[in-house]
């Protein structure tokens, strides 16, 4: 029994932005502290694993199979319509 079983799907998917924005902003910061680069991008890259995990484990507590073609394309499309509340991404406003 994992920890999402009595989660609904958007607490999960809140979940999921927060962690994602996490990552978001450690890359962003990334690119302004060249010192502490490589520290920022790993924790970057951990926020982003447990974004993964969290709607892997979410399916995975849920009694049917989602196709592995169509899971990513799904959440990601989820995702990315939540994301487009948040703004434009940082290479935007560099443009601006």
């Amino acid at each position: 029994m994992g920890k999402n079983q009595n989660m609904t799907g958007s607490a999960i998917l809140e979940n999921v932005r927060r962690y994602r924005a996490i990552a978001s902003l450690c890359r962003q910061a990334a690119a302004f502290r060249p010192v502490q680069r490589i520290s920022l991008l790993t924790q970057a890259d951990e926020w982003e694993r447990r974004a993964v995990g969290e709607i892997e484990e979410y399916f995975d507590a849920q009694d049917y199979p989602i196709p592995a073609s169509s899971q990513a394309t799904s959440i990601e499309r989820e995702l990315s319509a939540k994301a487009n509340t948040l703004g434009p991404p940082l290479a935007d406003w560099r443009r601006a």
